[in-house]
C-alpha cells in the first residue's frame, strides 16, 4: 500500500509505530478469520464480504478527513480498473493460500513480493542489483525450499500444502505487479481514491462469483465475514495513518514483525503448532525481504 504523507499530520514516529502495531494485529486477525471462514465458503464469496463490508469503515475515515469528493474523483478510470484487478487476483490467491496453510505461512510467503519484483526487474527490465539484493533473492527461495521440504518428502501432500503454496507464490508475483501499478497511479491521483475504487472493483468482482454458486451461511460464518471486512477496512485505516506519522524507512522495516502476531494467531487462537522446518523457513524467507530491503535502500532511505 502507497500512501503519501498529509501535511495536517505531526510527524510523530512513537505515534506510528503504535498505530502500525494496531493495524498489523487487524490485518493479521483478519487473515485468521478468513482462514476459518475459507472451511464454508468459496473464495468468491470472500472477497466479496471482506471487500463489501471494508466499504464501510473506509468511507467513514473519508468523510471525517474531508477526503470523499476527491476520492471519487479520477481522469483515469482505466487505471483504477487494472490496480482494482490486479488487487483483486492478489486478495484471491491470498484467501486461497490460507484456505489450505497456517496464517504464518502464508504470511511468511506475502513477503516474498519484493524479492520476485527484483527478479521480474533483472529479466525484463535488465536490472542489476547489488550482491546484497542478490543474496537476499537467494535466500528468500531457500526459505519457501524450507518451508516446502515435508511437502516435498510426500508426507503432506493430501493436506493441499502444495496447493497453498503455489497460491502463495502467485499472490507474491501478483502484489509485486499491482505495487508497480499504485506506484503509477499516486503521481495522478490521491491515495483515498486507490483505496476507494479497490474496495469497490473487489466487491463487484466478488459478487460476480455467486453466479458459480455460493455457501449457505450459518449465522456463525456471517458474523465472521463481516468481522474479517471490517477489520480489513479499519486495518487499512491504521496503516494509512501510521504511514502519515512516520518516514517510510522506519515503517518498513517494522512491517515484517507482523509474522510474529501471525504465529500467535496460529498457536493462540488456532491451536496450529507449526514444525521446525516450516518455522526455520518462515524467519529465513522474512530475513531475505529485510535484507532486499535494505539491500535497495528502503531501510536507510532518508524522508523527503
Amino acid at each position: 500500500m502507497t500512501i503519501s504523507t498529509s501535511s495536517s499530520r505531526k510527524a510523530s514516529p512513537a505515534t506510528a509505530l503504535w498505530l502500525a502495531t494496531f493495524g498489523l494485529v487487524t490485518m493479521t486477525a483478519m487473515s485468521a478469520i478468513i482462514h476459518e471462514a475459507a472451511k464454508v465458503a468459496p473464495v468468491g464469496q470472500l472477497v466479496f464480504w471482506r471487500s463489501f463490508i471494508a466499504l464501510g469503515p473506509i468511507v467513514i475515515y473519508l468523510l471525517v478527513r474531508g477526503e470523499l469528493a476527491t476520492a471519487v474523483r479520477t481522469k483515469y478510470p482505466r487505471k483504477h480498473l487494472v490496480r482494482g484487478l490486479l488487487g483483486c487476483a492478489v486478495m484471491m490467491f491470498n484467501f486461497v493460500a490460507l484456505a489450505y496453510l497456517s496464517v504464518g505461512l502464508a504470511t511468511a510467503i506475502s513477503y516474498l513480493a519484493p524479492i520476485l519484483s527484483i527478479c521480474a526487474a533483472m529479466v525484463f527490465l535488465r536490472e542489476r542489483p547489488n550482491a546484497l539484493v542478490i543474496v537476499g533473492v537467494v535466500l528468500g527461495l531457500a526459505g519457501i525450499v524450507l518451508m516446502l521440504f515435508p511437502a516435498l518428502l510426500g508426507a503432506e501432500l493430501r493436506d493441499g500444502t502444495l496447493i497453498g503454496v503455489a497460491a502463495g507464490l502467485a499472490m507474491a508475483a501478483t502484489n509485486a505487479l499491482s505495487r508497480v501499478q499504485v506506484k503509477d497511479l499516486t503521481r495522478t491521483d490521491p491515495p483515498a481514491s486507490i483505496a476507494l475504487s479497490f474496495a469497490v472493483i473487489c466487491s463487484i468482482v466478488g459478487l460476480a462469483t455467486a453466479a458459480f454458486g455460493w455457501a449457505e451461511l450459518d449465522g456463525i460464518t456471517l458474523a465472521l465475514l463481516i468481522s474479517a471486512g471490517l477489520l480489513g477496512g479499519m486495518g487499512h485505516v491504521l496503516m494509512t495513518e501510521a504511514v502519515a506519522r512516520a518516514p517510510v524507512a522506519l515503517l518498513a522495516g517494522y512491517e515484517y514483525t507482523g509474522i510474529i502476531w501471525a504465529f500467535l494467531f496460529d498457536f493462540a487462537l488456532l491451536g496450529i503448532a507449526l514444525d521446525g522446518w516450516a518455522i526455520s523457513g518462515a524467519v529465513v524467507v522474512v530475513g531475505a525481504a529485510v535484507l532486499v530491503a535494505y539491500g535497495q535502500g528502503r531501510l536507510t532511505a532518508k524522508p523527503a
